[in-house]
């Protein structure tokens, strides 16, 4: 046991974010089947690691959501207004904001992020880019209600949601995160998300299951994150990543099953596993483009314009807020 980490968690006073963090870990770890939010991923460490399997050769999305936006740059800065403040949910990396910038004429960027160090980093380096332009960061949980810069009230509101990050959702919570963001962006507004679509187990299962092993050590990472801020006393070379497919759902899940019977400790809690026990991490539902216009139509959104790549691994749509 990691006596003097917990001993050190015992005594500290958390801020709020820290302990909403301890709260939601508890309360997950204490549920059959135990599970963890993939919200809390996103420290500096695994925003570092996202951004590596984000270029593995088996990863898809990435570099396929970048070619869609790319190829089709002149369609999406067309139906973007002028000066308008574009605001990113779950702002990470820069590189597919930079390409809009580089085609569209944006008057502020509004990067969203619970991660707040890496934000700001992030943050930081594209205004040495790009001077002229308004970049004023918001750290905060975007799939909760949060406010706009007021530097930016008077702007046109275009949201950007990409990589699909919408797949992490439950059905009901992709439901209530469009139904928010539209509150936030007000009537008229444009989003343009990305959506992972429905293709082979084959593809599915390489793209979770990278060779090199990065995913395993971003899903991982989160036990590495709760021994540092909660005083846990995870041992990670106890648990193994999984990541499977399940058809009928039409999602990858993802998990860190226990090797071994055993108890954890985090803030003085115990917490048992048994042998083959797993933590649920992650879901990523794949879409048809049927189903996700029906739900974006479904929360005040009406879709606009979908594009696809050649083999439909992906796409990227323009909604718009109803009134």
């Amino acid at each position: 046991m990691n006596v003097r980490a917990t001993a050190s968690a015992k005594a500290q006073r958390f801020d709020p974010q820290t302990s909403t963090f301890a709260a939601d870990v508890l309360d997950g770890l204490s549920r059959q089947p135990k599970q963890l939010s993939p919200k809390y991923f996103y420290d500096a460490a695994g925003s570092e690691l996202f951004e590596q399997i984000t270029v593995l050769p088996e990863y898809y999305p990435t570099r396929t959501e970048l070619g869609i936006l790319s190829a089709r740059s002149s369609e999406i800065a067309a139906i973007i207004p002028e000066g308008a403040a574009l605001v990113e949910f779950g702002a990470g990396a820069t590189t597919k904001v930079r390409l809009l910038l580089q085609h569209c004429r944006i008057g502020a960027y509004v990067p969203v992020d619970i991660s707040g160090d890496f934000l700001k980093a992030q943050a930081s380096a594209l205004q040495r880019d790009f001077p002229t332009l308004r970049v004023a960061p918001v750290v905060a949980d975007f799939t909760a209600p949060f406010e706009l810069p007021k530097a930016v009230a008077g702007m046109p509101k275009v949201g950007f949601f990409p990589g699909s990050t919408l797949g992490n959702f439950e059905p009901h919570e992709a439901s209530a995160f469009l139904r928010s963001a539209r509150n936030i962006l007000g009537p008229g507004a444009l989003m343009l998300i990305g959506v992972d679509l429905e293709k082979s187990d084959r593809v599915l299962h390489a793209a979770y299951n990278d060779a090199a092993g990065v995913t395993a050590r971003f899903n991982l990472n989160l036990l590495t994150r709760i021994d540092r801020e909660l005083g846990g006393d995870f041992d990670l070379a106890a648990f193994t990543h999984r990541a499977i497919y399940n058809r009928e759902r039409h999602r990858i899940e993802m998990h860190l099953v226990s090797r071994k019977a055993q108890t954890v400790r985090i803030l003085g809690r115990s917490v048992s596993f048994r042998a083959g026990e797993s933590i649920h991490t992650e879901n990523s539902y794949k879409y048809s483009l049927e189903r996700f216009t029906t739900l974006a139509k479904s929360t005040g959104w009406t879709p606009q314009i979908s594009w696809t790549d050649d083999e439909n691994l992906f796409s990227v749509h323009a909604l718009v807020a109803s009134a």
